[in-house]
């Protein structure tokens, strides 16, 4: 008896041709919104629990009298759901989508390559379990973790479950057509693939219409909430540190004045420090919430702040692996996700006056063209406009040519923590540093 796959159509009520064809386009983009769905409300918590940290921190540093980026004006929002829910769709966008297509592609070739081998779905098991080890690699983390266990099985019963039957076997090039914009496309926007792409696709497509423009004003209004989660611990705008268990009094201070040059601040033991420094004997012994990461002795210390620090951060950092895979995602799950949505909606209006095939074709044709239209303004090498250039300072927030005091006060008054970030790194170019503890009435 042939196997028919996805759900059994019933003889006594027949499923119109038609019904089938929706059946079929709709099905990977319902199948990728369970994954999206599950993707934001672990994010939302993820960036949640990070900005109640990120709050005890900056307390911290506040009250050993130092000054917090974010401000206070940001710190009495990191604990409403508002940012860590916009903060969260970095997440979803990225690392969500590359997850959910994962997880659909590997149904889909289960169930219409490999007819639901048993043989092939074990093999699917050790690449799972080596994502999970990977986000584990250097330490658990648990939210981290539930990406990869509970996108996965969701996107995978979704597919299966809503993945028509096959009835006969499709013309093969009807059944093509949805892949040759994918992989054209994929071979035009892979030309532009280098370390500005992300700079050029904003500042010469998305400021150059208002809906892109707010688009990219959102995102570097929420943008440093994710990002706090994934930082490694060297490209955290502050950071905390404990000295408080160094007895000789001139090496505290040595070893002070070297930490501020990194922004490592010292607030003694208030809220846990990300770095404390304790001594036995002629060694000094950098730890991290308790556990032992670097040992090394105050001359080697105070000559190579740098690269002990830069040893350190790499000793603390969990989320290498995380990071690595929303960059795969951003490249290639975020892009094929937008796709899929994009040939579901054209394909679910054009149904309503074509035939299937046609709609089929013709939305092809569309997302196609789509994709190139957005192309376009990255092919254009000449100078930018009087009106970008401005548009694209006003997004920086450009900063290089003001005052420590204007900037002092800009750190102080606005309300967004991309410019307040873009401030502070403005000030440290000017080398003004955050006031030693020593030098504080």
């Amino acid at each position: 008896m042939k196997r028919y796959s996805g759900l059994p159509i019933s003889k006594d009520h027949p499923t119109s041709d038609r019904s089938i064809g929706l059946r079929s386009i709709c099905y990977p983009a319902a199948a990728l919104s369970g994954g999206l769905f599950i993707a934001q409300a672990l994010s939302t918590l993820q960036v949640y629990l990070s900005n109640r940290a990120l709050y005890q921190t900056l307390a911290a540093v506040q009250g050993a009298g130092y000054i917090p980026v974010p401000n206070q004006r940001i710190m009495g929002h990191l604990h409403d759901l508002g940012p860590a829910l916009c903060g969260g769709l970095f997440f979803t966008l990225s690392l969500g989508a590359g997850i959910s297509l994962l997880s659909f592609a590997a149904a889909w070739v289960w169930d219409r390559i490999f007819a639901r081998s048993a043989t092939f779905l074990i093999s699917l098991l050790p690449v799972w379990a080596a994502l999970i080890a990977g986000v584990n690699w250097r330490e658990i983390s648990p939210l981290a973790s539930a990406y990869f266990l509970l996108i996965p099985p969701v996107v995978f019963m979704i597919t299966l479950g809503l993945m028509p039957p096959r009835r006969g076997r499709p013309s093969s090039f009807f059944a093509i057509i949805p892949l040759i914009p994918v992989l054209v496309l994929a071979s035009l926007w892979g030309m532009q693939m280098d370390g500005h792409l992300f700079s050029k696709i904003r500042d010469r497509l998305l400021l150059s219409s208002s809906t892109g423009r707010g688009l990219t004003k959102l995102y570097y209004r929420y943008t440093l909430y994710p990002a706090e989660v994934i930082k490694p611990l060297e490209l955290k705008t502050i950071k905390t540190c404990s000295l408080e268990q160094i007895g000789d009094r001139s090496l505290k201070s040595a070893l002070e004045r070297k930490l501020l040059e990194y922004d490592y601040l010292n607030t003694g033991e208030q809220g846990g420090a990300d770095l404390t420094i304790t001594q036995s004997g002629e060694t000094l012994i950098l730890k991290n919430r308790g556990r032992t990461v670097v040992k090394t002795d105050p001359a080697h210390f105070i000559s190579d702040p740098a690269g002990i620090l830069r040893d350190f951060s790499s000793g603390v950092d969990r989320y290498g692996f995380f990071r690595g895979f929303i960059f795969f995602s951003l490249l290639v799950g975020l892009p094929i996700t937008l796709y899929l949505f994009l040939y579901t909606l054209l394909f679910l209006i054009l149904s309503g006056f074509f035939p299937s095939r046609v709609s089929t074709a013709f939305s092809s044709i569309l997302c196609l063209s789509a994709g190139i239209l957005a192309l376009l303004p990255l092919l254009c090498h000449g100078p930018e406009t009087p009106h970008r250039q401005t548009l694209s300072r006003s997004v920086e927030s450009g900063m290089e040519r003001a005052s420590v005091e204007d900037l002092l006060k800009k750190l102080q008054e606005t309300e967004i923590w991309y410019d307040q970030w873009r401030a502070y790194r403005a000030l440290r170019a000017l080398g003004w540093k955050q006031e030693d503890s020593r030098q504080r009435p």
